[in-house]
């Protein structure tokens, strides 16, 4: 069978999974160091240009990007293999912690105390990994730009797409050197993953309607598919937007009075236990969508613990399926684009574009965990910043791997507590 000898691959995507702690940034950092560093599966220029690509997407960024790592080795069927290791850790322990919510809390969980440093840490080893590719004045000039642009509207979810964009075109107007030392595979374009990206777009909006104006009995199963496949379809930025808008569709919604007054089986989640899920969230490996899971089994808690978990399973597949289509769509179509040279300095603007993003999420990142930080005792500021310094000098200098960096800072954040 030829999946077999991508057996190493998809352990390396497992342990990734179950190590990748500290969101988008940490994960980018650990990729690099893990697929690029370690494995080679894609050099650090076709790893930056699939970022590049998949913050142009709607979806969660880090799924995207490990995915079409998967499709480049294998097509599309390990990139549906790496899809469900990557995110099955995380899906299987927000949708257990939809059946605890009651004995469970986001507080007293001294184990990821170090969590957001080593994110840090990780972010700053992936940017400085990054910046030798940006060599001519005005990718430079667009990095610069682009990290002032990001930082200043950082929560603002369209600033990265048209941060992308308008890098791109800079660099296509500007600048005249092209880089030829990656060779790019022309793909043919397959129409299938549109049409069934279409088709599910179209039947959950019609089966979720019908439910609400027929008022089935179970009519819960096709709205909660329905809005996760329109979240999955829509929503830019990656989970600090799918979070807030899953709160007011779940929790503020259904406390207005128009829906109050005309339709009294919306699905409602108390708002203890949403914020108790998107706290958890951020504590495990994994992606941060995979809280969908937890969302869906709330939404179906009142009923048995089968439909619960139903809701678990989809609620998960209807946030992560129409990401995945649309990515493997267009993806062959933004590849076939680098046999175009003026295409070509569009991507060295984007990816330096990127590369400018990523400082600005340092930057980001630094005062809003950092300086608060230096109000605690003074031994918890001095760990905090060690940790930082301490991940990012482990990956740069050192052949030690990602998830042991990871489940290092687990075990100190354990000791510390």
């Amino acid at each position: 069978m030829a999946l077999i000898r991508h057996i190493p691959f998809l352990r390396a995507v497992f342990f990734h999974s179950i190590s990748a702690f500290g969101g988008p940034q940490g994960h980018f950092g650990m990729m690099m160091k893990t697929f690029v560093d370690k494995r080679k599966d894609v050099t650090s220029k076709e790893l930056l240009d699939i970022n590049a690509f998949c913050q142009l997407m709607p979806g969660a960024t880090s799924t995207q990007t490990l995915t079409l790592i998967g499709y480049k080795r294998g097509g599309i069927s390990l990139a549906i293999l790496t899809l469900l290791i990557w995110m099955m850790p995380a899906i299987v322990i927000m949708s257990a912690l939809s059946f605890l919510v009651n004995h469970t809390t986001q507080n007293g969980l001294p184990i990821f105390h170090f969590i957001q440093p080593m994110a840090l840490g990780f972010l700053a080893f992936a940017a400085f990994k990054t910046l030798k590719l940006v060599r001519q004045k005005v990718t430079r000039r667009i990095l610069l730009i682009s990290a002032v642009a990001t930082y200043i509207f950082f929560k603002t979810p369209w600033i990265f797409p048209i941060i992308l964009i308008l890098g791109g075109l800079v660099g296509m107007v500007f600048n005249k050197k092209t880089n030829d030392d990656v060779p790019w595979k022309q793909r043919s374009i397959k129409w299938f993953p549109i049409l069934l990206f279409s088709f599910f777009f179209i039947s959950a909006a019609f089966l979720s309607e019908t439910a609400r104006k027929k008022d089935w009995t179970y009519r819960a199963p096709f709205n909660l598919f329905e809005n996760m496949y329109r979240f999955g379809s829509f929503v830019f930025g990656g989970a600090d937007v799918l979070i807030p808008v899953m709160y007011e569709q779940y929790v503020v919604r259904p406390e207005t009075d128009r829906v109050k007054s005309n339709n009294q089986h919306v699905i409602k989640i108390n708002r203890e236990d949403f914020l108790t899920g998107a706290g958890m969230v951020r504590g495990i490996p994994g992606p941060a969508f995979s809280i969908t899971a937890y969302i869906g089994g709330m939404s179906l808690k009142d009923k048995s613990w089968n439909w619960q978990l139903a809701g678990c399973i989809i609620a998960s597949v209807g946030i992560f399926l129409p990401s995945f289509l649309l990515c493997i769509f267009f993806y062959p179509m933004w590849e076939n684009l680098h046999r175009f040279k003026s295409v070509e300095r569009m991507m060295l603007g984007i990816n330096a574009a990127v590369v400018g993003i990523m400082f600005a999420s340092i930057v980001y990142l630094i005062n809003d965990t950092v300086i608060p930080q230096l109000n605690q005792p003074l031994f918890d500021s001095i760990l905090f910043f060690a940790v930082i310094i301490a991940t990012f000098v482990l990956l740069t200098f050192t052949k030690i791997q990602a998830p042991f960096v990871a489940m290092g800072c687990l075990l100190l954040g354990w000791l510390v507590g």
